[in-house]
């Protein structure tokens, strides 16, 4: 017979991580954002760039993303469960502070309208 408490506990598991990395981008500052891009912006700031190691890949564009969708790619690659190199190095140095805020400076109308 299954426990009929399992589902229900699953299911609050599931929408308390949620609900932490939403509130995580929320609390996240732009202008300090702004200011710890410098990783980023070699990459993602270029146009159609693509990186070749380890193998050849295209390298989305930052700007307009969703913030809760940027602070869990930076958490995943932290925690190894996205596998680029580069990316996995540069957000092993990264607070949770510094993914919120480079997420709601990536987030922010500024970034979309530079983009332009």
């Amino acid at each position: 017979m299954k426990n009929p408490h399992l589902v229900p506990a699953a299911l609050t598991c599931v929408l308390l991580a949620a609900a932490s990395s939403t509130l995580a981008a929320e609390a996240g500052d732009a202008a300090a954002g702004k200011g710890k891009n410098a990783m980023c912006v070699g990459c993602h700031g270029i146009p159609g760039y693509r990186t070749v190691f380890p193998d050849v890949y295209h390298v989305p564009k930052l700007g307009g993303q969703h913030a809760a969708y940027i602070v869990k790619a930076l958490q995943e690659y932290k925690s190894g469960n996205r596998s680029h190199p580069s990316m996995r190095a540069i957000a092993a140095g990264l607070s949770d502070k510094d993914m919120a805020d480079l997420a709601a400076y990536y987030a922010s109308d500024a970034t979309k309208s530079a983009a332009k």
